[in-house]
């Protein structure tokens, strides 16, 4: 019954039309199954020979092909390759191979690591499968403690190097775990284990802890290490000794994390004396080592050609898209000058079409179609030029709009500045006065003070001025105060007359501007002229002459609107000279200047 079973599996996996991911749900569904039926059996060579069965018949290979696909695979997908992973690995447990039992555990069971190991190596990169890399892990657990000689091969495979420099704690707990279960599973593990393969678990137990902080991947780290050395007993001390400064590492980060006594066993073996037979290992070590990293070199020389050739290639790539970057830009500058070349081609025989059409029109036609052209063109170049003034008025109201903002920004500053000096005047008032430069000296007592002033007058006494008398420097000193007095008036008025001035143009502009920004006469309302009135005889009478000026201008052609006009062609020479050529006619005055 369970040869027939096989067999459809094997057929139904030979279909060609299945995709990789229906091939694992019926290896899953199959599997299952198969071993479910066979466990319930009592005698336990049926379950033997159904995995006998699925390995001659080549039902596992397609399940580790199944496992070595590319690992883009879908989301719901990987929980189907776990299974799948655990599965194939409780296959491969009690095995009877028969005649080919050396394929078996020198090919197809290193092939079944390695594809497990490269499920986990995936699974690994997904935080978020932490569960589904915990049953990928045990299976190769399973693996392990029945195939000891597989462990050298996980412990040198580049998925599993790949697993060790996660940075998640989680998976590097599960690591340690792993090993600690296959340890204290069987005591025959770690003795069937050679040098290397025991050195490498080592290496990775004192990598965890050197790069690791978490107390849980510490504490599992330190229960393994206690484990091997209490297995291997003498076997492990050479090769611990070859970890310079492990102790030190220890005592300094593993302390008082609740693990205490394990470090102190664990500092106290690697603390032992060394034997000879661990020196000649160390010497061994060193010389393995100098060998491989010999090899490393010549082979990291061997590779400079192909970097060589990378450096050609990427050359030769980097000038043919130079060349063909020059070829696209000629092509550009030809089309350019086939377009202007059609344009020209097209204007001539647009004039020719044009003059042919002129000779055939009757000559009392003539003259009314030429008046046409010319309404157009003057309707063309009037379009044109408002364009224009409208753009430039509107530059010139943004301008207008940023240098009052900067004026404003200027105001403002002027404003602080006056501000800060007059609570720095109030605050130096409100300050103590600095005494005297000569009162409070050190060193000067008061009778000495005394004689320096005797002898002062002394001095002044006996050597009089022989210029000027005291009651010709008391008219002196009375005349300068009169005439610092009369300064200090001259100043005050000044300033007054300049305040005045200053209030007087501050009051010009904003008529000025009140003038500019005037709404046409179409939307002007009785409030709007009232504005603009004064009472003054003689501002009217200019207004009243710059409005005859903007009705002449307003009569004038439209084609002497186009051209700049002196001021002197408008009348307007006492506005001109009275404003500095500003015309306050309105918009529609072109020969104003602003």
């Amino acid at each position: 019954m369970e040869e027939e079973a096989v067999s459809e599996l094997r057929r139904q996996l030979q279909n060609e039309d299945l995709t990789p991911e229906q091939k694992v749900n019926l290896l899953n569904s199959s599997l299952n199954k198969a071993l479910s039926s066979a466990a319930v059996q009592t005698h336990s060579s049926v379950l033997t020979g159904v995995k006998s069965q699925l390995y001659h018949s080549g039902v596992l290979r397609h399940c580790v092909h199944a496992l070595s696909l590319h690992p883009r695979r879908p989301q719901g997908h990987w929980s189907a390759i776990a299974t799948l992973a655990q599965l194939t690995s409780s296959c491969c447990i009690g095995v009877d191979a028969g005649r080919r039992s050396e394929t078996f555990h020198r090919l197809f069971l290193p092939s079944v690591m390695d594809a497990v190991l490269s499920v986990a190596s995936q699974l690994m990169r997904r935080k978020e499968f932490v569960s589904l890399f915990r049953k990928v892990m045990d299976s190769v657990g399973w693996l392990l403690s029945a195939h000891t000689q597989l462990t050298a091969q996980v412990l040198s495979s580049v998925h599993y190097e790949q697993i060790q420099m996660c940075d998640d704690a989680r998976v590097s707990l599960l690591c340690i775990q792993l090993w600690t279960q296959l340890c204290g599973a069987s005591r025959d593990f770690l003795a069937g284990l050679s040098d290397d393969s025991v050195l490498l678990l080592l290496n990775e137990a004192v990598g965890q802890l050197a790069l690791s902080s978490d107390s849980a991947v510490g504490g599992a780290s330190l229960k393994l290490m206690l484990l091997m050395a209490t297995q291997l007993g003498l076997r492990l001390r050479p090769l611990l000794h070859s970890f310079r400064g492990l102790d030190c590492l220890l005592d300094k980060d593993w302390r008082g994390r609740g693990f205490d006594q394990e470090v102190d066993q664990l500092i106290a073996l690697v603390q032992s004396e060394p034997s000879e037979v661990s020196t000649e290992r160390v010497q061994a070590a060193c010389v393995i080592q100098a060998a491989w990293r010999s090899h490393q070199t010549r082979r990291r020389v061997k590779s400079l050609n192909r970097a060589v050739s990378a450096l050609q290639r990427r050359y030769r790539a980097r000038r043919r898209q130079q060349q063909q970057q020059k070829e696209a830009q000629l092509w550009e500058e030809e089309l350019k000058y086939q377009v202007c070349v059609r344009r020209q081609q097209a204007r001539r025989k647009f004039h020719q079409r044009q003059r042919h059409l002129l000779q055939l029109l009757p000559a009392d036609q003539v003259q009314s179609y030429l008046q046409e052209c010319e309404r157009r063109a003057a309707v063309v170049i009037q379009s044109f030029w408002r364009g224009f003034r409208e753009r430039r008025r509107y530059n010139d109201t943004l301008q207008h709009t940023l240098r009052h903002a900067h004026t404003r920004q200027q105001a403002a500053g002027t404003l602080q500045r006056a501000v800060r000096r007059f609570l720095q005047k109030r605050r130096a008032a409100k300050s103590p006065p600095i005494p005297p430069f000569w009162i409070g000296q050190e060193g000067l007592t008061d009778s000495q003070r005394a004689e320096l002033k005797s002898q002062v007058e002394e001095y002044i006494t006996a050597r009089p001025s022989l210029c000027v008398s005291s009651e010709e420097c008391e008219r002196l000193h009375e005349e300068v105060q009169l005439l610092l007095l009369a300064e200090l008036q001259r100043g005050v008025q000044h300033r007054r007359e300049e305040q005045r001035v200053e209030a007087l143009l501050a009051h010009t502009h904003t008529q000025l501007e009140l003038l500019r920004d005037a709404p046409p006469l179409s939307v002007v309302t009785e409030t709007d002229a009232d504005s603009f009135l004064s009472p003054s005889g003689p501002i009217a009478a200019r207004a009243r002459d710059a409005h005859n000026a903007m009705l002449q201008a307003g009569r004038l052609p439209w084609w002497r609107m186009l051209e700049e006009t002196e001021p002197g062609d408008l009348h307007l020479p006492a506005l001109e000279a009275e404003f500095g050529g500003l015309y306050v006619g309105g918009p529609a005055a072109v020969g104003g200047k602003l």
